[in-house]
């Protein structure tokens, strides 16, 4: 069953017009922003400037638009370049006893959250989860990394930046252009025009109030969940038809997915960061199972012969060669 949460979320990337009503207090959200901004901006709540470049890949609206793969993606590339980069979350989803929590390779999911221990497993780096993100940025400058990358954040004002990336989904684009909770904004789309870099992760529906580049994110390969071990996409590693489960910001995004590769399978959404139990994998047939790599670090355990779909996001070049030029400069 589709979640009151859920419902209103559609409804406000649709613009339906019963959110008419909650204008008088998206205008009371819109003023405690402001006043929140303003008093960071003139001293009167502390903002912590690490002695390293810091990079926020955050976003505007709610519900997923691709972020994570881009942090994964720009972790990579900083390696590369010859950084030592650190990942820095609030690791929603996820509770621990103590923070910062640095991730181990054994440290479970239930108190990082799943999109830390994804962007772990993927990139490599070290991974620090804290909801003071200034403390966590510490604790990541004690094991030796020379950059920081917010995961989200963008909101996090305590913690000073050198370059804001915001992604956006193309398909949805910002909604009814609403703050909360008449619409999907976490800040007024104007706040586009003051980042550093717009992505725009698809087909863009709607024009944006700032330009953007491109990104798209491509499947890679199948993931087995019980080796962790790569398979090409094609041909699939498995018979279908599937069982196919997504709990992500945007589940549709991976059904379209598996379409496109040819993919026949019975769709299962969960909201955003749903704790997947046993009951959840089990069902009447013998079908394999198939989910995001999100959903996958949650699962493991939990079913046999289930397959996950890696994928990664691919910047247009025009990105990757600002992307350096900023570097150079920081």
């Amino acid at each position: 069953m589709t979640s009151l949460a859920e419902r209103w979320l559609e409804a406000a990337y649709s613009g339906k017009r019963w959110l008419m009503a909650l204008r008088p207090l998206e205008a009371l959200y819109r003023c405690a922003m402001r006043r929140r901004a303003a008093a960071y901006a003139d001293g009167r709540k502390a903002v912590w400037r690490a002695p390293v470049p810091v990079v926020v890949v955050g976003n505007i609206t709610l519900g997923g638009t691709g972020k994570s793969p881009l942090v994964a993606w720009l972790a990579r590339y900083l390696v590369e370049a010859g950084w030592t980069p650190g990942i820095l979350s609030r690791g929603y989803g996820g509770r621990s006893e103590r923070y910062p929590l640095y991730l181990e390779a054994d440290t479970p999911v239930a108190e990082s959250g799943d999109e830390p221990r994804m962007l772990a497993d993927q990139t490599g780096c070290p991974v620090v989860v804290d909801p003071d993100r200034p403390r966590g940025g510490r604790r990541l400058l004690e094991a030796g990394c020379d950059i920081l990358i917010s995961d989200d954040g963008l909101q996090h004002l305590a913690l000073g930046r050198d370059l804001e990336i915001v992604v956006v989904d193309g398909q949805r684009g910002l909604g009814n252009e609403r703050c909360l909770p008449a619409g999907p904004l976490r800040e007024p789309a104007e706040r586009l025009a003051t980042v550093d870099a717009v992505m725009i992760n698809g087909r863009l529906r709607r024009p944006l109030p700032a330009a953007g580049h491109a990104m798209q994110l491509t499947p890679v390969a199948w993931r087995a969940l019980d080796d962790g071990r790569r398979e090409a996409l094609s041909p699939p590693p498995f018979a279908g038809p599937v069982h196919a489960l997504a709990g992500i910001g945007r589940p549709a995004r991976f059904f379209e997915t598996l379409g496109e590769l040819g993919v026949e399978f019975e769709a299962h959404a969960f909201a955003d960061h749903h704790r997947f139990t046993a009951a959840d994998l089990a069902f009447d047939d013998e079908r394999p199972v198939v989910m995001t790599a999100k959903d996958a670090v949650k699962c493991r355990g939990l079913v046999s012969g289930a397959w996950s779909l890696d994928v990664e996001a691919v910047p247009e070049p025009a990105f990757v060669d600002w992307l350096a030029r900023r570097l150079a400069m920081l």
